[in-house]
């Protein structure tokens, strides 16, 4: 179990070490809310963050944020549920009729990684703490 949990934590890391590397290139990620926002900055993520689910924002006025940072290319990083899933989906649609690739890699990787282990990104911090005690425990 903990030889797991420590593949796991260590595979997590490394896909936000990348995910920090990317977004430190100017490559914009999109999340849904500011408390994302908030989990991706503790675990060490600058750059340009957008937050698509924030002040009741109409869904063309966060295609238009988006167009408005110039990026010809964007992460997208939106919460492992249902409702995340389907706005993934919207946004790709919508992002690449405006000719914006989309990189889906890291929400596919830790959608992937986490199974039904976590819903959200903002529970994010807490799930590798959780992971890290598992680990140093052992």
């Amino acid at each position: 179990m903990s030889t797991r949990s420590k593949e796991k934590e260590e595979k997590i890391l490394e896909i936000l070490q990348y995910l920090a590397e990317e977004s430190s290139k100017g490559t914009p990620i999109i999340v849904e809310g500011k408390k994302d926002i908030k989990t991706l900055r503790a675990l060490g993520v600058e750059g340009k963050i957008i937050a698509a689910k924030t002040g009741g924002k109409a869904f063309l006025d966060i295609i238009s944020d988006i167009e408005k940072t110039e990026a010809k290319e964007v992460i997208l990083l939106l919460d492992f549920d249902r409702r995340g899933r389907e706005l993934t989906m919207k946004l790709q649609q919508h992002l690449e009729m405006i000719g914006i690739r989309l990189n889906l890699t890291f929400w596919r990787e830790l959608s992937g990684l986490l199974g039904t282990e976590l819903k959200d990104v903002e529970g994010l911090a807490s799930y590798m703490e959780t992971l890290k005690s598992k680990t140093s425990n052992s």
